[in-house]
């Protein structure tokens, strides 16, 4: 779509904006899995997006904590484009380098002890597949997973999902799944025993409004898994790669799960996944036949996996992760009308005094910032770790304002 009106002209559509015939065209012919999108996005650099009308905005949610370099980062689609022109997909019948080099290198960031391996596939509910089957291969059928958890939406993932509205349509799903409340180790220590096969968490429930798991929890749950013999699977599928300002979430605690999964941001924007096993007996989980992928690993996806690793590396984003979070935390903190400032690094949840989130979301659309409010009081920040700090102080700026503005509105209708 052109913003001169040819696409328009040629649709019999003209004089009716370019985002407008595209949400029409949008609906006409896609599933309506997502509702209709807010915005038709062409194009974007670093945090900034435009949409089908040349309207910018400064994105603050990152694909959903995808887009780790920002877009169109020309370090990143230059490794697409080379391997691309050089090898693009060959199949699990054959390795690739880019494949190798990838998985050497999840083995090094996340410190994993020899023995170790990695599974690479294309999203982050088929690692969370791929790790629920490895719970069962150890002979057991009881999970644990935590209230508000969220792992996806196959059918293996959806069972580990506990809000009901998602997977009551499609039960009955896959047996022997528990849920209890996060951070309540009196709670944890009740349903473990020997017959659990595995604990799943995510250090931070991003779906469930930014709730970070607590250290004392964490070090509950990786004491009592030992104990009774069950994994502890960390879902870092939003928390990985950087997000928090570590390579992984749990490093940050000093807690070495048995499995971790890995997607979003591993790609900065390219479809990939992975499973980190921890140690020989979790390596050796799956067997020849028991698992795969047609494009897991394939050379592109791994390509840009590498490009974005070797960026964060390169450009010390770890470090600037976690000053920008901090800074953030302090900013936002302190505006009237929010409570508190959840998460780490560049996930964070603010929690609004109200139930208000989904009219500040609105409104920070029209005013050219993208955010999501993951629940009634809450809004999720999850922006390029490339987001600089003058870029992030215009977010704040402006909820200062628009909250100012809402609680005054209040109060005139109240006297």
């Amino acid at each position: 779509m052109t913003h001169d009106g040819s696409e328009l002209s040629a649709h019999g559509e003209a004089g009716t904006s370019a985002g407008a015939v595209g949400l029409r065209r949008y609906d006409h012919s896609l599933m309506g899995v997502f509702g209709t999108p807010q915005r038709v996005l062409t194009h974007g650099q670093g945090s900034d997006v435009w949409d089908a009308d040349g309207k910018r905005y400064l994105d603050l949610l990152g694909g959903i904590a995808v887009n780790a370099l920002g877009h169109a980062d020309p370090e990143w689609a230059g490794a697409i484009a080379t391997q691309a022109a050089t090898l693009g997909h060959v199949s699990n019948f054959f390795a690739t380098e880019p494949q190798i080099r990838l998985a050497e290198r999840l083995l090094e960031i996340s410190g994993a002890p020899t023995g170790s391996r990695v599974f690479l596939c294309n999203s982050g509910t088929e690692a969370n597949e791929a790790a629920f089957k490895m719970s069962r291969r150890t002979g057991r059928t009881r999970i644990l997973a935590l209230v508000d958890s969220f792992h996806g939406r196959s059918t293996g993932a959806l069972a580990l999902t506990y809000k009901a509205a998602y997977r009551e349509p499609f039960a009955p799903l896959a047996p022997g799944v528990e849920w209890i409340p996060a951070n309540d180790v009196a709670a944890l220590e009740a349903a473990m025993d020997d017959d659990v096969a595995a604990l799943f968490i995510e250090p931070i429930q991003g779906e469930a409004g930014v709730i970070p798991l607590t250290h004392a929890y964490l070090e509950a749950a990786r004491e009592l898994t030992l104990r009774h013999g069950a994994l502890l699977i960390a879902d870092e599928v939003q928390t990985g790669i950087g997000r928090t300002g570590t390579w992984l979430a749990m490093q940050a605690h000093g807690i070495q799960p048995d499995v971790v999964t890995l997607a979003k941001g591993l790609g900065g924007g390219f479809p990939i996944g992975a499973v980190i096993a921890y140690g020989q007996q979790a390596a050796t989980m799956l067997t020849k036949g028991q698992h795969g992928t047609t494009f897991g690993g394939n050379p592109l996806g791994s390509a840009a996996a590498l490009a974005t690793l070797d960026a964060i590396d390169a450009r010390g984003l770890l470090a600037h992760v976690k000053a920008l979070g901090e800074h953030l935390k302090q900013t936002i903190g302190a505006i009237p009308g929010v409570l508190e400032v959840r998460g780490e690094g560049l996930l964070l949840g603010i929690k609004l005094e109200s139930e208000i989130s989904a009219s500040v979301a609105a409104a920070a659309i029209e005013d050219g910032f993208i955010i999501n409010p993951p629940s009634p009081d809450t809004i999720r920040l999850a922006p390029a770790l490339v987001l600089t700090q003058p870029e992030a102080d215009t977010f704040v700026e402006w909820l200062r304002g628009h909250l100012a503005a809402a609680a005054a509105h209040t109060q005139g209708d109240q006297s």
